[in-house]
């Protein structure tokens, strides 16, 4: 059983992950966090060492929930060839975008990277991905980068909406690119 302290970490977390979507590291107060966790501000300052270190620790937890659903996608895909692995690990990653909280984070995320320790976080964090996935799969470099080029890519269709594009520079960014 987790302590109250755990417990209330991973709810601020996620409370954490879902505002600074929205609004971005610069321009979410921390009680706007606190009030989404349904926890005071004080507290919050209790569990993380202010905001940079709330933001941070959430960049952590987006990366977690990143690896946990590659890591589900893999295991569907048993000890099939990298290639296979790496499109069942793609298919959990993109029903896990189907948050846009955490899509957006990630755009957040990296729109702040000339904070050093937002840079190191997401930096870690792609660390963690890019090992796992390549460990996992069994995938060339090549091949990891094409997994990761291919998730951007995602990303920019998702957050851009150009699935309801039907202009032909639309059609060519998503052909072939499902997404829940």
């Amino acid at each position: 059983m987790r302590s109250t302290a755990e417990a209330r970490r991973a709810t601020v977390l996620n409370a954490a992950v879902s505002a600074f979507a929205r609004t971005g590291f610069h321009a979410t107060p921390v009680t706007a966090v606190a009030a989404a966790a349904g926890i005071s501000e004080a507290y919050v300052f209790r569990l993380f060492s202010g905001k940079l270190g709330l933001f941070v620790a959430a960049a952590g937890a987006c990366f977690e929930r990143i690896v946990v659903a590659l890591e589900a996608g893999a295991e569907r895909a048993g000890d099939a060839g990298p290639e296979e692995v790496l499109e069942a690990m793609g298919d959990a990653y993109a029903e896990l975008i189907a948050d846009r909280d955490l899509l957006l984070f990630q755009v957040q995320a990296q729109a702040v990277t000339d904070v050093p320790e937002v840079a190191e976080a997401v930096r870690a964090g792609y660390k963690r991905v890019a090992t796992f996935v390549r460990s996992r799969s069994g995938a060339s470099d090549a091949q990891v980068q094409q997994f990761f080029a291919y998730g951007q890519l995602c990303h920019l269709i998702v957050t851009a909406g150009l699935e309801q594009v039907a202009e032909p520079w639309a059609r060519a960014l998503t052909a072939g690119i499902r997404h829940p």
